[in-house]
């Protein structure tokens, strides 16, 4: 498939198109690299939103309710929904999915399932491109569902406009919310299932430690807000809290673009990089027979890291 046309078909919101572009970039078929520079111009409008949590946070459940709520406003919606890898086929073990079918049938509404494939962070490789696909498809706001490992899912902070933190009584997240590495990225906290017992101290627990940070005058508070993604009850005020958080932000928005944009530029670079490495500089398998070495404690991994450096270098230089 041609990836001009593809392209334009994105552009006008095929939904076979967006799905067959994002599988491209996904598995780095051929071509993926020229969709994602035919679709870059067209990109740049939508607003992403990161969901992030510990598992069992009803992440899905509230996804699928802020789904819902945005329809109803005439919003036209992409979700990426990274899961984990199945064992078997490599591929995402898709309850995420599974959870959203409400909205299978609408067509203002494109829902994926990308499986981390080992990245670590939260998201997948290609969550980046995905949006970027989502954005030139004309979505208005794109939601990014974290796969929901725990404390280190801080690249979402990078990939997102806005970062939503959820929380959930009874499970330890009192423990949870006194560590460094959720709160520092939540721009809102959503304390889910709130019917349970402890919600009020799960809050109150959030509050003590932001309480502890101090914030500049005029600086953007994570405001805490209680949700039941079962019933709905507190997703408008959430979504209310995100649309607070967009205006308060809009003067920053460049600043926030411009991270986004170097975090991705760095990801490629280090990406063609080692492919440069593996299938230019170094013989088939040398990599392997170097990593045997480390492992055997014959070589350490920065002079092994050195002498390929010296090795890349040797190469271009006349």
């Amino acid at each position: 498939m041609n990836a001009v046309p593809l392209a334009d078909r994105i552009a006008a919101g095929d939904p076979r198109a967006i799905a067959r572009a994002i599988s491209i970039i996904e598995d780095e078929a051929p071509g993926a690299a020229d969709l994602a520079r035919g679709i870059f111009a067209r990109t740049g409008r939508a607003y992403l939103l990161g969901v992030t949590g510990p598992p069992g946070a009803g992440k899905s459940t509230l996804v699928d309710r802020l789904v819902a709520e945005l329809r109803r406003a005439g919003r036209s919606i992409g979700v990426i929904a990274v899961d984990p890898t199945s064992p078997f086929t490599g591929g995402a073990i898709l309850g995420d999915r599974v959870r959203m079918q409400a909205h299978a049938s609408d067509p203002d509404v494109f829902i994926r399932s990308m499986a981390t494939r080992g990245h670590l962070g939260g998201l997948a490789r290609a969550t980046g491109e995905a949006a970027l696909v989502l954005d030139a498809a004309g979505k208005d706001l794109i939601i990014i569902e974290t796969v929901g490992v725990g404390q280190d899912e801080v690249d979402i902070v990078r990939t997102a406009d806005i970062s939503i933190v959820v929380m959930v009584p009874g499970a330890g997240d009192d423990v949870q919310a006194l560590k460094a590495g959720i709160m520092e990225i939540a721009d809102i906290f959503a304390v889910n299932k709130a019917d349970r017992e402890g919600a009020d101290r799960t809050v109150a627990a959030i509050d003590s430690v932001l309480a502890l940070q101090t914030f500049a005058p005029g600086a953007w508070r994570p405001p805490v807000v209680k949700t039941e993604a079962t019933t709905g009850r507190g997703v408008a005020e959430l979504l209310a809290e995100v649309e607070r958080f967009r205006e308060h932000a809009r003067p920053a928005a460049g600043s926030r673009q411009r991270v986004r944009a170097e975090f991705r530029l760095r990801e490629i670079l280090q990406r063609r990089f080692m492919q440069h490495i593996e299938h230019t500089v170094l013989d088939p398998g040398e990599l392997d027979g170097i990593v045997d070495e480390i492992s055997a404690r014959r070589l350490d991994p920065y002079s092994a890291a050195d002498m390929i450096v010296r090795r890349t270098l040797r190469k271009y230089t006349v």
